[in-house]
């Protein structure tokens, strides 16, 4: 009695199969070779370059390890006066912009007139172009003919050389950053509160609750998670502030006479224009990452924190 093999799978079977197989991968390769040669690729070469003394225009190299990052912390001034910069500018101006989002977004997502129209109008200064935002601003806080001073000796009071001092420098800026960007988050809070189910509310409002206490109470832990995100994509965009002190100076990357507004980044682009030192400037850029990761774990921290999560 003879044992009958069944028979082998066709070309186009076999084609068939691999396709369903491989498509999904296919689909998502994309992304990922595309983070790789300009994400993960500039990351490393950066690493690798942190670690060299190279002088732009050298072609030799010198294996130094961490002795960049020693000279940044230890021996340039400018670099930890960056670092207080950047984080002071950070704080005033991330804080007010996420509060003044979820409040411009609550006005939103009330019954009004004309809401695209609204919406439009708060969306307005994000395709405004920074440089001329950054312009625009300078003039504003500008020590002479500025509209700020103007309004200050209108009411008697003497007008203040925003750029000189170290807190209105900050306070300038972080006005110009928190313009820009509220819109932004106010719309994205915005689109959360809409997918908000109208039912709790109502509950809400048979049990005899306050709009004050509806917005604590329901819209607010609603959206823990929106608000997790745009503390996280706040905080990696304060911490790398570089347009707007640039265009407050009048287009210097020196941060001022004493470097009163200068952030890290203006850092790590004037010790690569000023001194040709690629290897410091990329010692520099990791730090730089190094402080992000850290700011948004403690934001990220603290909010989960203040959301009752332990």
């Amino acid at each position: 009695m003879t044992t009958r093999t069944a028979p082998g799978l066709s070309w186009r079977q076999r084609l068939t199969r691999a396709d369903v197989k491989a498509t999904p991968y296919a689909l998502v390769a994309p992304y990922f070779i595309l983070f790789a040669v300009f994400g993960l690729f500039p990351m490393v070469y950066t690493l690798y370059a942190s670690m060299h003394a190279w002088k732009l225009g050298n072609p030799t190299r010198e294996f130094v390890g961490l002795d960049n990052y020693t000279f940044l912390l230890t021996q340039y001034d400018r670099f930890n006066w960056s670092v207080l910069n950047t984080l002071g500018m950070f704080v005033m101006a991330t804080i007010p912009q996420l509060v003044c989002a979820l409040m411009v977004a609550n006005a939103l997502n009330k019954r009004l007139r004309r809401p695209m129209m609204w919406r439009m109008l708060v969306l307005a200064p994000i395709v405004t172009s920074v440089v001329a935002v950054g312009v625009i601003f300078a003039r504003i806080w500008g020590e002479q003919y500025g509209m700020v001073n103007g309004f200050l000796e209108f009411i008697g009071l003497e007008g203040v050389n925003w750029q000189v001092g170290r807190l209105s420098s900050w306070f300038a800026i972080s006005s110009m950053v928190d313009w820009r960007w509220m819109g932004y988050n106010a719309l994205i809070y915005l689109a959360a509160m809409q997918t908000i189910p109208r039912n709790l509310y109502e509950a809400a409002t048979v049990d005899g609750a306050t709009a004050r206490q509806q917005f604590w109470k329901i819209t607010v832990p609603q959206l823990k998670p929106v608000i997790i995100f745009t503390v996280f994509v706040s905080s990696v965009g304060g911490m790398t502030l570089f347009v707007e002190p640039m265009m407050f100076g009048s287009g210097r990357l020196d941060g001022g006479a004493n470097g009163q507004f200068q952030t890290t980044a203006m850092v790590l682009v004037d010790i690569l224009r000023s001194h040709g030192n690629y290897g410091i400037s990329a010692a520099a850029g990791w730090l730089l990452f190094l402080v992000i990761a850290v700011v948004a774990i403690i934001n990220f921290l603290v909010v989960n924190r203040i959301q009752g999560n332990k």
